[in-house]
């Protein structure tokens, strides 16, 4: 028979701890054109303010962060490292009371400018976590953000973003999003968007749509089938 995985006791969450916190846990690429026009950070300015009402407070290429938010000054930064073949990297966090912390990682590759971007908000029972504003966050960052991929998640944990000394459990997946480059290059069959259980919504302009797939609200770990079911079929797509 198969046994649950046992926690020492050293690592066993303290009698009080805060069960009822939750983190929301972001995870998206955005891929623009290169052009002297472009400026970074939308997609992450745009994230922060649907999941906690405000834009980043600050930015920087290492701790502690102490420079102002401004998608232009790290774009110029972006701008000026790319001419020497560099990669960014940078780090960005909220306002104390909207807890949030997020790392940015912009590279020049072949498919144009890239924005890797981890984003972490905190939650607690009388500011929970906005499941229901995911769909919403996705059209935008599809349709005016360059969005490609976004993979959400939920967890256990502390609402100040902090990661304390004991067990915590793993997140469980709540949204996948295939922005419209994404869903385009799987061809013109969309057969593959109906051989699932899991049925995506389209998003943005019929001509060119995004798919946003619902996997659960970060409480059931069948989410994990479901989105392995998913990227399997992406893949046979693909192939």
């Amino acid at each position: 028979t198969e046994q649950s995985p046992t926690i020492a006791d050293a690592y066993q969450p303290p009698s009080g701890s805060a069960a009822d916190e939750r983190q929301l846990l972001l995870s998206l690429r955005t891929i623009h054109p290169a052009g002297e026009h472009l400026q970074l950070g939308g997609a992450l300015e745009r994230a922060c303010q649907v999941l906690t009402g405000e834009s980043p407070a600050g930015w920087s290429t290492a701790e502690p962060v102490n420079v102002p938010w401004s998608p232009r000054q790290l774009t110029d930064l972006a701008r000026t490292r790319a001419r020497t073949g560099a990669p960014t990297w940078l780090v960005a966090v909220g306002n104390p009371d909207s807890p949030a912390i997020a790392t940015m990682h912009v590279v020049h590759t072949h498919f144009g400018v890239e924005e890797h971007i981890t984003l972490a908000t905190g939650h607690t029972p009388d500011r929970p976590a906005p499941l229901d504003l995911l769909p919403q966050l996705a059209e935008e960052l599809a349709t005016g953000h360059n969005l490609a991929t976004m993979i959400t998640e939920l967890r256990a944990a502390r609402a100040d973003l902090t990661a304390p000394a004991h067990y915590e459990p793993p997140p469980i997946p709540v949204s996948l999003t295939l922005g419209p480059d994404a869903v385009a290059d799987l061809g013109p069959n969309h057969s593959w968007t109906t051989a699932t259980d899991t049925v995506p919504a389209h998003l943005g302009p019929s001509a060119r749509p995004a798919m946003h797939y619902t996997l659960g609200d970060g409480t059931d770990p069948s989410a994990w089938h479901r989105l392995k079911q998913i990227n399997d079929h992406l893949n046979r797509a693909r192939g």
